[in-house]
């Protein structure tokens, strides 16, 4: 059985699963399953760390060492890791202005923050607050063409160059434990509430003193008296695009003249119509099990995705990277860079700006550790090939 310090000090984290202990204990039970559950069974939570344990890892000997190459170019810009912030929404629940927090610590590493829709914290609050960040935002697609375009235009005011179309929750998926823990909508049961208040350190950090955050990119599009998280969770239900398409994808790369990414590839067939649309990169994802439970894990996607569109777009992966010998593991299979969701917000929640960089940085030393295990000092030179059982050796 494995045991995790069991303090506060985030610093004294030494995997991303110790961060995560130290979230579970730092938050209120409801903000802990918003962060860490999945939809229904969690079969596909469960299949996203599943899929990586059975890639291995085979290491050549007597390779003189030599610091790791692990950078990349991504869309076009070069990096030191292959890694970027991926959009997750409401995080203000975590920690006051998580959002800002963890667009620094990703400035201070040289590495792209994508902002949510549902964020806390809007572009315009961003962009003021770190200057010089390289912002991607994760754009939901709005019925009404009025916001939709409202958005768009913000993000090209502040200078984003990379939006981020998600495709996969135009309905948001069954995810039980938030029904067990809201009475009604935003509206924490009694039990949720009593428990609240054993949390008092938390209380502080995300509430103290303006209360819980709201959306805040959608704030301008509410009613004053609803500019609040339930206002603008109901404001989101009601505007979001549901008859999605194609067409749709495609008057939005008419529309916007800088990269265009969409999130929620898992065929190859949608992959090579994302080629066919002049889009720079997709994102392979189940939206980190929270969707439809039963799904593969994105990982079991990736090989069959790059075999038919690798070289002509830029592959992103998210869902349950949690080691730096993932992100390894995720870019020998054909991603050109890896999306960090909970990782990262398990930092922010424990320790703001500093804890997300600890993450980044933990992950940053397993990856480069790996790679000298492994006896391949260049991360592009890695391969992976089909074992009998249909799983990966990668070296």
């Amino acid at each position: 059985m494995r045991r995790y310090h069991s303090g506060t000090d985030f610093a004294r984290a030494h995997s991303i699963a110790e961060l995560a202990h130290m979230a579970r204990r730092r938050l209120p039970h409801f903000a802990w399953e918003y962060l860490e559950g999945g939809a229904e069974e969690e079969l596909t939570l469960k299949r996203n760390r599943q899929a990586f344990a059975e890639v291995s890892l085979l290491p050549r000997t007597l390779v003189p060492w030599q610091t790791p190459d692990t950078r990349r170019s991504l869309l076009g810009r070069a990096q030191a890791l292959p890694i970027a912030i991926a959009p997750t929404g409401y995080n203000g629940m975590l920690h006051r202005d998580a959002d800002i927090h963890l667009a620094r610590a990703a400035t201070e590493r040289g590495l792209p923050f994508t902002l949510s829709t549902v964020a806390t914290s809007s572009l315009e609050q961003i962009a003021a607050a770190v200057p010089d960040v390289n912002l991607w935002f994760q754009l939901y697609s709005m019925s009404d063409p009025e916001v939709q375009e409202d958005l768009i235009q913000r993000a090209e005011n502040v200078g984003c160059q990379t939006l981020l179309l998600t495709s996969d929750a135009v309905l948001l998926g069954n995810r039980e434990w938030d029904k067990r823990n809201f009475a009604r909508p935003r509206q924490l049961s009694l039990r949720n509430k009593l428990d609240v208040l054993r949390h008092p350190r938390w209380i502080k950090q995300a509430l103290w003193p303006q209360g819980m955050p709201s959306m805040a990119n959608l704030d301008r599009y509410l009613p004053a008296d609803q500019r609040n998280a339930a206002g603008a969770a109901h404001f989101i239900g009601e505007k979001m695009e549901k008859q999605l398409n194609w067409e749709f994808l495609a008057r939005l790369r008419d529309r916007w003249p800088h990269r265009l990414l969409l999130k929620g590839v898992m065929h190859p067939d949608d992959a090579e119509q994302a080629v066919n649309l002049g889009l720079d990169g997709i994102v392979v994802t189940n939206h980190g099990g929270r969707q439809l439970d039963g799904v593969p894990a994105s990982l079991d996607c990736l090989p069959a995705i790059a075999a038919v569109v690798k070289g002509r777009l830029s592959i992103l992966l998210d869902s349950g990277i949690r080691r730096g010998t993932d992100i390894l593991k995720a870019c020998a299979l054909g991603a050109d860079a890896v999306l960090l969701g909970r990782a990262t917000l398990y930092g922010v929640a424990v320790g703001g700006q500093a804890g997300a960089g600890h993450a980044l940085d933990l992950l940053a030393h397993e990856l480069r550790l790996a790679l000298t295990l492994l006896g391949q000092p260049d991360l592009n030179q890695l391969r992976a090939r089909p074992k009998a059982d249909a799983t990966f050796i990668v070296s």
